[in-house]
């Protein structure tokens, strides 16, 4: 009997855990400076009063490279109403490559290349691409995204934080 009552209190501490771990509530977003490729500077903390998307890439990433023109078309119709973009390249990511790729896609949105890993680190250590974080006017990040995401429900997400 003392077996199994330790083996429930194990698995309801796991469970509790894991509920806690990966609960639905809001983050606050890491306090995190983006510098630009073009050496502009700012921070989550600037970017409070905006919804804003920091999504991580890399031009190696055919998933990547498949939802860049969404995420152009996206930042269009709604940079007006308050939402931002930040395209975070990742570590290994060659400069020139993330350069190029941004030119001749003529990214309408801020690109940064994340030259230390150290903002996949403030973001929970991402690894793998695309890893999208939606954030909110308040600064918490409301929703993660990894890979291929439903577009409508993005859609509808960013608008009702926008509306708030």
């Amino acid at each position: 009997m003392k077996k199994i009552l330790i083996g429930l209190v194990a698995v309801l501490a796991i469970a509790g855990i894991g509920a806690w771990q990966f609960s639905s509530a809001a983050r606050a977003a890491p306090d995190v400076t983006f510098t630009t490729l073009t050496g502009q500077k700012t921070t989550m903390q600037a970017l409070r009063g905006k919804v804003v998307l920091v999504k991580f890439w890399a031009t190696s990433c055919t998933t990547c490279v498949a939802q860049m023109p969404d995420t152009i078309a996206h930042y269009k119709a709604l940079a007006p109403k308050g939402f931002e973009t930040i395209a975070v390249a990742m570590q290994y990511d060659p400069p020139n490559y993330v350069l190029n790729f941004t030119e001749t896609r003529k990214l309408p949105f801020p690109v940064v290349i994340d030259a230390q890993g150290k903002l996949a680190q403030a973001f929970g250590d991402v690894k793998l691409t695309p890893t999208a974080f939606l954030i909110d006017k308040q600064g918490r990040i409301i929703k993660r995204y990894l890979g291929n995401y439903d577009e409508a429900a993005f859609l509808d997400t960013v608008n009702k934080a926008l509306a708030s």
